[in-house]
């Protein structure tokens, strides 16, 4: 019996909260049973509740801390909201901010409000957490267009005057960015029933070196399968809009983060973009943005693309080969049918095919995509990528399934909740002398396991792609 009836205090993290409000309105839980499922007491849902708009504000924001369990709010909000006005107009101007810069600032800024305030190293240090700013060079960046080119000719990629505006740039400093319509649990013949989809934003360097983490936008804000996830710890990053489609908004907040991290790297980098997407406010300093001709209206054809259709093609292959793996894998101890193995596939089973996916992609491929369409100097003609088929499909049926987002002309629509459960293995006729070993099932719910308990407690970087290596073998065993 505890002497002590005092309770641990267990404090929630934004995300945390975010799925309280998810599952309240989803579900027909109350109050009660919401907190013993997050192990918290009723009182501190009820107040997530009455602050429901302001957390919803937070995480749409993309500026706060997603795993931060409290915000403490400054001692001195007045010079903390007036130093950051001036820190931006700052970068619009192309000034070379250092700390000493805006500790100076910072005082005068007390000055005039007629507050007695001395700032410090660490007052700095938190505000720059606070508002995510980091210092770096600033190199001017102007967004520029491809020249349309004349009404009379219907251009290939490579005739888009791109080499003589990127001539400044080294191929690993040209990245080309753009969105993958995925529906992530469609099955060969059975396209219109898995018609869930995700939008993929994928953007690579010219050299192929360079890969940044994909970004993954969904409907839901936070998907029931995400509960208990470390969501920082993904190797995906899983953003979500009314309409599941990359927002300007979303785009912003991305371009920010690579800008941000390009200034730390003291880099200059070049971003190819399409025609329909607006150029941000202020434009980002370390990023020159490119943005491709539309599409001569003549021409009924698809509009330039910033990534290659060969990388979107291979990308999309290697994931829906992953796809029919994982169900192929599990139709193999069980009897489900396909069908109803792919429609129990997670949001968060999507994430993670998408990084295997990604990570799988060749530099070699990348560099003769960038060099055929003029983005760098890569060599090389190139036709399309050839995948062998999975068994019991041929080539020409392949091509099809990898290509059906394109012939489906598909509304976005929400997800069911779910996962897969393995069903138990029936008991094998005979004696084993040695002892029960480990059955084909019994491995891949280890699978499922481990992945878990990295998602929830954070892994170290490059693990994932470890695992995923692992995950691949066992799932060939099982089809053995």
């Amino acid at each position: 019996m505890e002497l002590n009836g005092k309770k641990k205090l267990h404090a929630l993290s934004l995300a945390e909260k975010i799925q309280v409000l998810e599952m309240l309105d989803e579900s027909k839980m109350s109050q009660s049973e919401v907190a013993r499922r997050f192990q918290v007491s009723q009182p501190q849902i009820s107040r997530i509740c009455k602050n429901k708009e302001k957390l919803l504000a937070d995480w749409c924001s993309g500026t706060a801390n997603r795993e931060r369990k409290r915000k403490r709010e400054s001692k001195y909000s007045s010079i903390d909201e007036a130093l950051l006005c001036w820190f931006h107009i700052a970068r619009t101007k192309m000034w070379d901010v250092t700390g000493p810069m805006l500790l100076q600032k910072a005082k005068e800024l007390a000055d005039i409000m007629g507050q007695e305030f001395v700032p410090s190293i660490g007052w700095l240090v938190r505000w720059k957490r606070r508002n995510n700013v980091c210092f770096g060079q600033r190199h001017p960046a102007r967004a520029v267009h491809a020249p349309e080119p004349p009404c009379d000719k219907v251009p290939a990629p490579a005739s888009l005057s791109l080499p003589q505006l990127l001539k400044d740039f080294a191929p690993e400093n040209v990245f080309g960015c753009g969105e993958v319509v995925l529906l992530y649990k469609a099955m060969p013949g059975r396209e219109r029933e898995g018609r869930e989809r995700l939008c993929v934003v994928l953007c690579v360097n010219g050299s192929g070196t360079e890969k940044r983490k994909p970004v993954v936008i969904g409907r839901r804000l936070a998907p029931r399968c995400f509960f208990g996830v470390n969501t920082e710890a993904l190797p995906v990053l899983y953003r979500s809009s009314a309409d599941g489609q990359l927002t300007q908004e979303l785009f912003s907040e991305w371009l920010t983060d690579f800008d941000r991290e390009m200034g730390r790297q003291h880099r200059s980098v070049a971003l190819v973009l399409d025609a329909e997407r607006r150029c941000p406010n202020p434009e980002p300093a370390n990023i020159r943005l490119v943005f491709l001709p539309p599409r001569p209206r003549h021409d009924d054809g698809p509009s330039p693309c910033p990534l290659h259709p060969d990388i979107v093609r291979d990308f999309k292959s290697r994931y829906k080969r992953r796809l029919l793996g994982k169900v192929s894998s599990i139709g193999s101890e069980t009897n489900s049918s396909p069908a109803s193995i792919a429609a129990s596939i997670t949001v968060l089973d999507a994430l993670h095919m998408v990084a295997a996916a990604w990570d799988k992609v060749q530099p070699s491929l990348v560099e003769r995509c960038f060099g055929e369409a003029g983005c760098s100097k890569g060599k090389g003609s190139l036709g399309p990528p050839s995948h062998a088929p999975p068994r019991g499909m041929s080539l020409e049926e392949f091509r099809r399934f990898v290509d059906v987002e394109t012939e489906l002309a598909c509304p976005p629509a929400l997800p069911p909740a779910g996962t897969y459960k393995e069903e138990e293995e029936e008991e094998g006729e005979g004696e084993d002398l040695f002892g029960s070993l480990p059955t084909k099932a019994d491995a891949l719910k280890a699978l499922g396991t481990l992945r878990r308990w990295f998602e929830c407690n954070g892994s170290a970087e490059g693990v994932f792609q470890q695992f995923y290596s692992c995950e691949e073998e066992v799932e060939r065993l099982c089809c053995q």
